[in-house]
């Protein structure tokens, strides 16, 4: 019975142990006493080598089963072998201090430690031959013949699998290489499960030819240690057999090949086979002829489809059918990047891979993530594809070497595809090292400090390994994620900028090519754009470099890449030599991204911005795109017109402070509107419309202020002879207004005590006027047009009224339609006496007591059918014109306004010259059902949003969607539809509107 140790020697042992990496160091050393390890428990060189591995205490854990499971010569051998040959040594225990999995391997299986002996040469590099060797002697040797085949081939495949991890941990091959052989190791075992599952059918076998192409990080030569193997299969069949025939046998073959690799046998499972990568996916058939596949990509596959064929290579099978496949396809992935939306398919798929991620992962993904492997991967095989089409070099299918070409091609800056490569090495051997722990499949970074400890020490940290480990990741995944984006437009700078002498950069054709595959119309321009702002030694230029690769991705992710590179050369050639503009967009990297956005988002604001660039200051301020409220807007409009001479010069500055703040809230909605990738929630739509439609609303009423100020002061000075007050209607009075709304007023004036009446009466005409006539002067800034022809007897009766004349004439001539026009009336400017007067005067007419009668209610379903029949313009499509169209604005509105005529006068919720809040307010009061009014609703938000991308992109008013495809896909934009997505937006337009429309004939017209 051994003796305890005494305490002194106890603690300096574990002392010893904890300085050697252990973690629990009274465990290791009562595994050290291990009978088994008698000879060389107190071995110091032993001691050292565990403290060289990611966790010595796994190490010698698996060290002591492995022992253990040994007879006693072989135990003998090992141990002998262990302390006096230092490669052996390091291998072994280095693959059980890496991974608990090929630990429990050699448990089960104790003689394969002597496999790692074969590696003894450490510029020994095993190619699929050698594994070849090596799987057929597991599977067909000795050994083999006593085990079921599938289980003789998963042991084998381990025993290699020892020798890879061992050399990869080791430090003798580096991740790219250990990533190689891991793909020609899955080759061999291809090719020795299609001869299994030949053995099993050789009738099949006989009557077919089958080729397996490896597709994915297989056929790249870069796989993981667990991994799916995608794989896509190819047949013909042998003389003398049909066609169908061949194709059935061959899919039977395919099948048991499957199965040989993915099924759980007692030796569990190697690896799924992944035929999903086949045209029509997991839906089309598992094997095809040559001229399928062929027929498939000529006419139906996508651009993925093209981008995945980039790695295709043949593994097992039909060597001359593997070959023929690959060159029969290859002319057609050359060609993917001359498709319609090719980049944008491209981007659309890298969204929807993120977008797929829990959002608890996000952060840990190493893979799919922001700044993971994927972002290298699409990044450079979307580069392959644009150049790789009259540039041969680039048709690697390995990411790393496809990199290095790119970059000797100048193609990528060669600083930029060092630091590349160099993270994707990096989060390649995290990948790694996390799956041989527990050879499971997983991209997620562990979370338990003790995994974070023994990843940190597999990757040679040793001070403070966790905190190590995190921050080196998180600074090479900010590198991916910053060289992801740039890594496609600062080679276009070196390309028209002339920089650093000696470089290979993109030549102008290759620099044509990659800015029209990535959106631009206009290649040649967008070059030139380029040179103007990036060529030259001055500090500008230099800034300009610096900001335009990030900005040209920016633009290329807009409808209208060409206007976002235009739009900044003319800012920058308007404000290039102000000290603060440069310094704002390369220091405040919002205001660089929100100039972007805003630049490419359509006309509207880039013109309201051209005419005076200093307002881009706002992008970058803390609350620069926040609207200022109504009466801010009027003390600076007053303000403005206080320091001008005369009217016009006033009404001019009332004008460029409107200019200003439409464009600050243009910007705020196209910014927005970007900022999100997918669908905002319905409410979302809502609350940005409801902001828009009152932040314009508030700024008109503050410019007719001070056009009513400047015309009173022109002629009359401080008072005028009359009291005058401007009644807002329609959607100006209801805070709905759209960019492009004319201001829809009433005038109403009063004389003042002891004012001549036909004086005052002339005064407030002369005001009306002036006020219209100042407001629609020529001029930079854009005009506000005041309309009053819903002023009793429409254009034929007088501009301008007294409160008695309006209560004369609603007394005694008001018609029903007169009524519903002023269920929207609100004081906007003047007199806020006379305006709140006005509101008494005509609150009993738009809310009658006990309602409409029947007659009324019929004369305004007449009177909208009418409407309908007689006021869409010809031509106009009823299913898309948002205003006058089938469940557009007018629709909802005239609905909403019916409920307000027949129990405004009993429900004070129903008080409101807002749509949306009469809305809810009938559904509060039970007038309309929940999804009833949901669905008005949406579609109102809808038309009036659709109304609000038309004047932002075209510049100019519209009531349905643009013809222009460009124009049209903008508006898919600004609505929230990703690109490509232009008929699913119409599609979703006629959906929501059909609904709102049999809502109306319900609620409405009573049908």
């Amino acid at each position: 019975m051994a003796q305890p140790a005494p305490q002194g020697r106890r603690s300096s042992t574990l002392t010893r142990l904890l300085r050697h990496g252990f973690t629990d160091p009274s465990a290791a050393a009562r595994l050290l006493q291990t009978p088994e390890l008698a000879p060389v428990h107190e071995d110091p060189v032993l001691l050292e080598a565990f403290a060289a591995v990611a966790d010595p205490d796994q190490a010698l854990l698996g060290l002591v089963r492995l022992v253990e499971a040994q007879d006693e010569a072989e135990r003998q051998r090992l141990l002998a072998t262990l302390v006096t040959a230092k490669p052996l040594r390091d291998r072994l225990l280095g693959v059980m201090g890496t991974s608990e999995a090929l630990a429990d391997h050699l448990a089960r299986h104790p003689r394969d430690w002597r496999s790692l002996t074969a590696y003894e040469a450490a510029d020994l590099h095993p190619a699929t031959p050698e594994f070849e060797e090596a799987l057929a002697e597991g599977v067909w040797g000795e050994e083999g013949c006593a085990l079921p085949r599938p289980d003789a081939l998963r042991i084998a495949y381990r025993r290699c699998l020892l020798g890879i991890a061992a050399r990869d941990v080791c430090g003798t091959t580096d991740v790219s290489e250990a990533a190689a052989e891991l793909a020609d190791l899955a080759t061999a075992t291809l090719r020795a499960a299609l001869q299994i599952a030949s053995e099993e059918a050789p009738g099949d076998a006989a009557v077919c030819r089958l080729a397996v192409i490896a597709m994915g990080k297989c056929g790249g030569r870069e796989l993981n240690y667990v991994s799916d193997v995608d794989v896509v299969f190819v047949a013909e069949a042998k003389e003398g057999t049909e066609e169908a025939a061949a194709l059935q046998a061959a899919t039977r073959l395919a099948a048991r090949l499957m199965r040989v690799c993915s099924d759980v046998t007692a030796e569990g499972t190697i690896w799924p086979v992944d035929a999903n990568l086949r045209p029509e996916g997991r839906n089309g058939p598992l094997v095809r002829t040559l001229s399928s596949h062929l027929a498939y990509y000529q006419r139906w596959a996508k651009t993925w489809e093209f981008q995945a064929l980039l790695k295709a290579r043949p593994t097992a099978g039909d060597p001359e059918l593997g070959k023929a496949y690959v060159e029969t396809l290859a002319p057609l992935v050359w060609q993917a990047a001359e498709r319609e939306n090719f980049v944008t398919d491209v981007r659309q798929m890298r969204r929807r891979v993120v977008a797929g991620i829990p959002v608890a992962e996000v952060d840990r993904e190493l893979k799919l993530g922001p700044g993971g492997l994927r972002d290298v991967e699409f990044a450079v095989q979307l580069l392959q594809l644009v150049h790789g089409r009259s540039d041969a070099t680039l048709r690697s299918p390995t990411t790393l070497d496809a990199l290095a070409a790119l970059a000797a091609g100048g193609y990528v800056g060669r600083q930029d595809a060092a630091a590349l490569d160099a993270a994707y090495r990096f989060l390649r051997t995290l990948e790694h090292r996390i799956q041989l722990q527990r050879m499971r499949r997983t991209h997620l970074m562990p979370e338990d400090d003790a995994d974070l400890r023994r990843l940190a020490r597999s990757l040679g940290l040793r001070t403070e390994p966790v905190d190590a480990l995190r921050a080196q990741w998180k600074w090479h995944a900010r590198e991916v994620r910053r060289l992801h984006e740039k890594l496609f437009y600062r080679p276009l700078l070196d390309a028209v900028a002339h920089l650093e002498p000696g470089e290979t950069r993109l030549s102008a054709k290759a620099a044509g090519q990659r800015l029209e595959a990535l959106g631009y119309a206009d290649p040649v321009g967008a070059l030139r754009h380029m040179e103007a702002l990036a060529s030259g030694v001055t500090r500008k230029a230099a800034i300009q470099r610096t900001l335009l690769p990030v900005l040209l991705g920016w633009f290329a992710d807009s409808a209208d890449p060409d206007a976002g590179l235009l739009g900044f050369r003319k800012v920058s050639d308007a404000l290039g030599k102000t000290p603060w503009y440069l310094r704002l967009l390369r220091d405040e990297g919002a205001a660089a991204e929100n100039l972007a956005r805003v630049l490419s988002g359509g006309r509207l604001a880039p013109d309201l911005l051209l005419r005076a660039p200093e307002a881009v200051a706002l992008l970058g301020a803390p609350d620069g795109l926040r609207p200022r409220g109504r009466l801010a807007l009027e003390q600076e409009v007053l303000a403005a017109v206080g320091r001008a001479d005369g009217a016009e010069a006033a009404v001019a500055a009332a004008r460029g402070v409107r200019r200003r703040e439409l464009f600050r809230t243009a910007a705020a909605d196209l910014i927005g509107a970007y900022g999100t990738e997918d669908h905002p929630a319905e409410e979302d739509h809502g609350r940005l419309l409801d902001a828009v439609g009152s932040a314009v609303s508030d700024l008109n009423a503050a410019t007719l202020a001070g056009a009513l100020r400047a015309a009173v002061r022109e002629s009359w000075g401080d008072t005028l002879p009359t009291r005058f007050a401007v009644i807002g209607m329609g959607r100006f009075g209801g805070h709905e207004l759209s960019y492009g709304s004319d201001a829809d007023v009433l005038f109403v004036h009063e004389p003042r005590e002891g004012a001549d009446e036909q004086e005052a009466a002339k005064a407030a005409r002369a005001v009306a006027n002036e006020m219209r006539r100042l407001l629609q002067l020529p001029s930079a800034d854009p005009p506000l047009p005041i309309d009053a022809d819903l002023r009793p007897e429409g254009r034929s009766g007088p501009l301008v009224r007294t409160l008695a004349s309006y209560a004369a004439y609603y007394r005694r001539w008001s018609l029903t339609w007169e009524a519903q026009a002023l269920l929207r009336a609100e004081p906007v400017a003047g007199d806020a006496e006379l305006g709140r007067r006005f509101i008494e005067l005509i609150d009993p007419l738009r809310y009658p007591v006990e309602g409409l009668g029947e007659d009324a209610v019929r004369e305004i379903r007449r009177l909208k059918a009418r409407m309908e029949s007689e006021r869409l313009p010809r031509g106009a499509d009823p299913t898309t014109h948002a205003k006058l169209g089938r469940g557009g604005l007018s629709d909802v509105e005239w609905t909403v306004q019916l409920f307000q005529l027949q129990h405004g006068w009993e429900l004070p919720g129903l008080r409101t010259t807002r749509t949306r809040e009469a809305l809810a307010a009938a559904h509060q009061a039970g007038l309309i059902g929940t999804e009833e009014a949901q669905i008005l609703d949406e579609a109102w938000v809808l038309a009036a949003r659709v109304r609000n991308g038309v004047m932002l992109v075209r510049g100019r008013p519209g009531d349905t969607f643009p013809a222009d495809a460009r124009e049209l896909a903008a508006v898919g934009r600004y609505l929230g539809y990703e690109e490509g997505h232009v008929g699913d937006m119409l599609d979703d337009y006629r959906r929501i509107t059909r609904r709102a429309r049999a809502v109306v004939e319900e609620v409405f017209y009573g049908a």
